[in-house]
This record gives C-alpha cells, structure tokens and sequence, in this order.
C-alpha cells in the first residue's frame, strides 16, 4: 500500500497494529468500515491527524494529487510519477477526507500478524534461540529472499528495531513494538 510509505515513519511508529484490531482479530470479528474510529486508539487517531496534517498541504479536509507532490517534495523526493500520484489517489476510491484516508490504515492494519506469529518467524532465524538476529545478516536475507525489500525499506525497518551495540536486533523486542506500538514515544 502506497499511503503507509508516504507517511512519514515518526506518525506511523505506534500504529502497526492497533491493540483493539488485534482483540477483534482474535474474537473473529469482521471489520467494519462503518466505525473505523473504533480500530484504533484515541492517541492512534490523533497521530493519523497529525499525518493527514502534513499531507493535507492546503488545509481543505481532503488530500489531492497537488497535496502529494507538495509532501514529497517536503520529503526531498521531487520526481514523482503521476501514475504513482494517481495509484494512491484512486486506492480510496473518492475524495479522501480524513475517514477514507484512516480507513486505509485500518484495511493495512487489521492484517497485522498476532505476535505469536511474528516470533515465530524471527525464531527460524535464530536457531540458538538467544532472542536476538544480526542486523547485517537480515538485512541481507530482506533484501535478497522471498519479498525483497529495499534498502530504504529496510532502514526504515530498522528505525523501529532495538539494535544492540554488537549489531544485533532484539526481535521478541521488535515484535512486541510492532503489535503494540512504541511506548517510549507514546509517553
């Protein structure tokens, strides 16, 4: 989905997965996009806010392609293509005001993995099980395997990542970070 990565990561840390997505996930309740305030938490909206702020470049309740060019080239990004422009416009399907836009955020979300699952993946990396993967060595594997990740996408993975001084990532950390969000920037 184009919208999380044009969000910068500073509105996006504590929203991975919101803890009321993840109840209703696991209850097997089906979104509703009727009530997508009810996805997140108070402080979740008020970041998506913010984020719909910064993009939301003439201040008209609804981001349009001018928006996007201007929040890109904030960004540093100054050749951005109008195809990619219009991908992320037509993925709300109308104009979008800030309920389509956190709609969006709630589809991507609500996909979230449970932690459980998450670990478990990080655990196939860590055959030691000392709770901690080379930075380095994942890079390499994001990058080259399955899904290959940029290297922006992967920096940008990293910013969330607790990396200890010998360049290893603390990933039952990390997991728990991605399921419920930062609470050092919360506070």
């Amino acid at each position: 989905m184009k919208w999380i990565a044009s969000v910068p990561a500073k509105y996006f840390k504590t929203t991975f997965a919101s803890k009321k997505a993840s109840n209703k996930r696991q209850r097997g309740g089906q979104k509703s996009s009727s009530n997508v305030f009810s996805m997140f938490e108070q402080s979740q909206i008020q970041e998506f806010k913010e984020a719909f702020g910064c993009i939301d470049q003439d201040r008209d309740g609804v981001i349009k392609k001018q928006d996007l060019k201007e929040t890109y080239a904030q960004l540093g990004k100054l050749n951005v293509k109008e195809e990619e422009l219009d991908e992320m416009l037509n993925e709300g399907k109308g104009p979008i005001n800030f309920t389509v836009f956190l709609t969006l955020f709630g589809e991507k979300l609500s996909g979230t993995d449970p932690e459980d699952t998450i670990l478990a993946a990080f655990k196939l990396f860590d055959p030691n099980g000392t709770g901690f993967v080379n930075k380095d060595e994942f890079r390499r594997l994001l990058m080259n395997q399955a899904d290959k990740f940029t290297a922006e996408e992967v920096d940008q993975a990293f910013a969330l990542a607790p990396i200890d001084p010998t360049g290893n990532i603390d990933y039952k950390s990390l997991c728990y970070i991605i399921t419920h969000g930062d609470e050092k920037e919360e506070s």
